[in-house]
This record gives C-alpha cells, sequence and structure tokens, in this order.
C-alpha cells in the first residue's frame, strides 16, 4: 500500500462509518437529537489514530511529525466531506422532514436552509479532525528528550 493510500483509504473507513451510525440513529428515530453526535468525534478520532499509526508502520524510523500530520488531516477531511455530501443526500431526498425536526428540537425557525445546515456539519467536521490530529500527533512525534540530546545539552 502506497503512503498516499493510507489517508485516503481510512478517510473513506471513517466516512462509512459515520454513515452506519447515522443510519442506526436514524432506524432507532434519534438522528435528530444533537447529543448523540458527539460520538461522530469518538468515530474520527479512532480512524484518525489508527491512520495515524499505520503511516508511521509504513515509514518506520523515518517518520516525520509532517507527514504523519498531513496523514491524519486528509483522512479526517475525507470523511468530512464524504459524510457531508451523504448528509445533504439523505437531508433533501430521504427524510423529507429531517430538517424541521432538527429545527423544532432547537426551537429555531421552521425554514433552516438545507446549505446552513451543510455548512455547519462539515465545519464540525474539519474542526474535529484538526483537533485530533493534532492532539494524536503529540503521541506519535519523536521525543526530543533522548539521551543523545541531554548529552549535547549538558556539554
Amino acid at each position: 500500500m502506497k503512503n498516499q493510500a493510507i489517508p485516503i483509504r481510512y478517510g473513506f473507513f471513517i466516512a462509512a462509518a459515520l454513515i452506519v451510525y447515522f443510519l442506526l440513529l436514524s432506524l432507532l428515530g434519534l438522528h435528530t437529537n444533537p447529543y448523540f453526535s458527539l460520538f461522530n468525534a469518538v468515530i474520527t478520532g479512532v480512524g484518525i489514530y489508527w491512520c495515524i499509526k499505520k503511516y508511521q508502520e509504513y515509514k518506520g524510523v523515518k517518520f516525520k511529525y509532517q507527514k504523519g500530520f498531513m496523514a491524519g488531516i486528509v483522512s479526517g477531511f475525507i470523511a468530512t466531506f464524504v459524510f457531508t455530501l451523504f448528509f445533504g443526500i439523505y437531508a433533501t431526498n430521504f427524510d423529507a422532514t429531517f430538517l424541521n425536526e432538527i429545527a423544532q428540537g432547537r426551537r429555531a425557525e421552521n425554514n433552516i436552509s438545507v446549505a446552513a445546515i451543510l455548512f455547519v456539519v462539515a465545519t464540525m467536521g474539519f474542526a474535529s479532525s484538526l483537533i485530533i490530529t493534532f492532539s494524536f500527533m503529540q503521541f506519535f512525534k519523536s521525543s526530543w528528550n533522548t539521551k543523545e540530546t541531554n548529552k549535547n545539552i549538558a556539554s
């Protein structure tokens, strides 16, 4: 597997997991409750973690922070784009009352536009991907606190 394919593959895995989770909530009638969308960050986090881990295994010792960060960001952004596309198709074609149910739950006006909802979904996904990737890269980056570095500093 080439290193460019790792984030793309994991991005589609994350998107598929998000879609399955949303459809499961939809079957249970819970898809309009915004509190269940918090689990989206968990799904995205697990996917980004495994993407970075797989990328690190592929690169081995020469794992660079920037490349690992880009792998996590790309996988998260692909997942966000695919899920936002699915969300738009679902809200406009499969459940005509979905947007009204969201508006009633938030005490908003009944005429929420699809574009506004998609903007919020995409922004939340991109922001979550950025924060999660940055957080996980703290675990994967190389430490500067090595015997070699301490020896050079003490001199």
